[in-house]
């Protein structure tokens, strides 16, 4: 008898000392949303990011593999060292799988370096740096957002297209300016248009009067404004201000989104051209999406919003048939499967660039639209070869 007990005490102290710690398949699979909260750019992500994630979750199932799915938020103030401290964090001690958001290059480019040395997934859906899927490349790093060669060739080429061949420039003298007004150049001279010439603006300024001014004596017929966020929309009130838009000008813009419409107004706005891989109203499954996303928000959703629900729902589905929480593997699958984009089929590259299908709006006037929110009327498809290009321009070592 005492010996019989003896084998059983043994056998389950084996039992416990080979089975997995009692919470590890309770443990929630967590993903982290890493974006700007209550600053400028919050308005493009930020909390209506922390939605959609959540949206993603909810419309998945809320768990998968046994395991409750979580979000988690925080407000990284758009400083690449604090986003960078904050995602490690959430590596190491915190359970967090994924990383969504990432406004600005520099933050997403720091984060991106976390992702690398953790072996953990990265998804930028606000930042449109080209190195993230080109030189600064990472195993586990996906790119949603636009980047700035299909920026430019979306908006650039297809303006040209449709008869503004001749373009001045209005850039911020930062990076990303510099980098979209080179992309543009590249695009526009490639589809026979011409650049008559540029003036750069201090990313501190609040008075564009000079440069607009400068701008307004060019005869070209396009002006084309390589910044994003608040400046470049003030650019754009100010232009309308001076007049510097008339019948045989327009404004382009190569990054914005319908928040900014909306702030502007239509009557400030119509007229200008921008390129979008989601726009709440192009088809019947964004519209009911869009309208969901509202309904909780009170906005319509950016297109970083929606590329954060649509990437969070991928990669969860791409779990589950991976039967795994392996990077490795749920990669594999996620660049095995296509990514619903609201209707519109994405595909993700080796070097971790998703490519789509785009589209050239240009603003409505008001009394062209018919409802709120109704702002876009398409002028170009773009398909996502022209705008992304071939896997072989890439700059990534290990596509």
């Amino acid at each position: 008898m005492n010996r019989s007990f003896a084998r059983m005490v043994a056998a389950a102290i084996l039992g416990l000392l080979a089975a997995p710690p009692a919470n590890a398949q309770s443990n929630p699979i967590r993903i982290g949303v890493l974006g700007d909260q209550s600053g400028p750019y919050s308005a493009i992500g930020g909390p209506g990011a922390v939605l959609a994630a959540k949206m993603a979750v909810s419309d998945f199932g809320g768990s998968v593999l046994g395991r409750r799915i979580e979000i988690v938020s925080a407000d990284m103030q758009n400083k690449p060292d604090l986003a960078a401290v904050i995602a490690r964090k959430w590596f190491e001690t915190e359970g967090v799988e994924a990383v969504v958001d990432l406004p600005t290059s520099s933050v997403a480019l720091a984060v991106n370096e976390i992702g690398r040395v953790k072996n953990k997934f990265v998804f930028v859906t606000a930042a449109s740096s080209e190195d993230l899927t080109g030189s600064a490349c990472a195993p586990y790093t996906i790119q949603m957002l636009e980047d700035t060669r299909a920026l430019a060739v979306g908006t650039a080429k297809a303006v040209v297209a449709a008869g503004g061949k001749t373009w001045f420039f209005l850039t911020p003298d930062f990076a990303f300016g510099h980098a979209m007004e080179k992309a543009g150049r590249t695009a526009i001279e490639a589809a026979g248009g011409q650049v008559l010439g540029s003036v750069q603006y201090p990313i501190t300024t609040t008075d564009f009067a000079s440069f607009l001014v400068t701008a307004s004596s060019s005869p070209a017929q396009v002006i084309g404004i390589s910044g994003v966020g608040g400046a470049a929309i003030s650019v754009v009130k100010q232009a309308v201000e001076f007049g510097v838009t008339n019948d045989r000008r327009k404004l382009a813009i190569f990054l914005q989104f319908i928040t900014d419409i909306d702030g502007l107004g239509l009557a400030s706005s119509h007229g200008l051209y921008t390129t979008d891989g989601f726009y709440w109203d192009e088809n019947d499954k964004a519209r009911d999406w869009s309208k969901r996303f509202m309904a909780q928000h009170g906005k319509m959703p950016t297109k970083v919003q929606a590329y954060t629900y649509a990437i969070v729902l991928h990669y969860l589905k791409s779990i589950a048939a991976a039967d795994s929480i392996e990077p490795e593997k749920v990669r594999a699958k996620m660049g095995e499967t296509s990514l619903d984009l609201f209707g519109n089929a994405a595909t993700i590259r080796p070097n971790g660039r998703a490519v789509y299908d785009l589209t050239l709006y240009e603003v409505k006037k008001p009394a062209e639209s018919k409802y709120p929110w109704d702002y876009y009327k398409p002028v170009r498809q773009i398909s996502a070869m022209e705008a992304f290009g071939p896997l072989s321009d890439s700059k990534c070592a290990s596509r």
